[in-house]
């Protein structure tokens, strides 16, 4: 049983890496003195900039960014496990990643995940995304050893592949990580039900740390920022799209108690879908 209090950070993330650094750092530094070992802060942490010049302008390799720089010496500083929930980084072949970063209380970068699913959509009103244009997608889910809490790694649209949770759950993932910068219309719609469903199903804690409000790129994100628990509870929430701070104690009891009740992560069976063609497709209890 491990008991340890989170913080998930919402900001209004602007065009400028330097500005936002600031910001975050302020954020932190309120969460901790609330008392969280824990800190996430949202996806696009570094800057949201939509126009493709500006972004390969604004935009660096992970050790010349100057939110990894000050992400690392506030967790050193602040004695905390700091999860920028992600930034865009240059990769060493010249393409951009959307990337999660987690540091140690000794400032070690000791995990890191790239976002899988690219948000390549076409929403009403005309409002069109399309996040492979820009970000090349990673392959690989990271689950990662906090003293006594293993933390499954995820960044925003990945939150409606349930199959990216349950293999993190299985893996042994006691609290699922969802940093995000959901858009307004999309948030509005869905983002509760699809947080309080993966902690459903998964039996886990899930820390949402969201951007909100008008960017400077012009983009709305929805806010309300979230942590649930595994019976898909909400212990905390920003009700708003302003920048803040929530917390939350976890107990991985709780974590055991979920799962003990509802056993479908060891309850799931390999099964085969028959198509309207009469062929099997083979499913898995993955």
């Amino acid at each position: 049983m491990t008991i340890m209090k989170v913080a998930a950070i919402q900001m209004r993330s602007g065009t400028s890496p330097e500005r936002n650094a600031v910001e975050m750092e302020r954020l932190v530094r309120e969460a901790v003195a609330l008392g969280a070992a824990y800190v996430q802060t949202p996806e696009m942490t570094g800057a949201i900039v939509r126009d493709p010049k500006a972004r390969a302008e604004i935009f660096t390799s992970e050790d010349k960014d100057v939110v990894v720089a000050t992400a690392r010496r506030l967790a050193r500083e602040l004695g905390i496990f700091l999860h920028i929930g992600s930034t865009a980084i240059v990769r060493a072949d010249g393409k951009l990643a959307n990337r999660a970063l987690l540091y140690s209380p000794g400032g070690e970068r000791i995990a890191a995940y790239d976002k899988i699913h690219m948000f390549d959509v076409d929403l009403d009103g005309g409002e069109s995304w399309r996040e492979s244009s820009a970000y090349e997608p990673g392959t690989q889910a990271t689950v990662v050893d906090l003293p006594g809490v293993r933390l499954g790694l995820a960044i925003c649209y990945d939150l409606r592949f349930p199959q990216l949770f349950r293999a993190e759950a299985l893996a042994g993932a006691e609290v699922l990580s969802v940093p995000a910068a959901f858009t307004r219309q999309t948030g509005e719609a869905h983002w509760h039900v699809l947080l309080r469903a993966r902690a459903i199903e998964n039996g886990a804690f899930v820390v949402a740390a969201a951007q909100g409000g008008r960017h400077e790129d012009g983009r709305e994100t929805f806010g309300h920022s979230i942590i649930v628990d595994p019976w898909g509870r909400i212990l905390a929430e920003a009700g708003h799209d302003e920048p803040g701070v929530i917390t939350a104690t976890i107990d991985t009891a709780e974590v055991e108690a979920a799962r003990r009740k509802i056993p479908n992560l060891k309850n799931a069976r390999e099964f085969a879908v028959a198509s309207a063609g009469g062929e099997k497709i083979r499913g898995a209890a993955s």
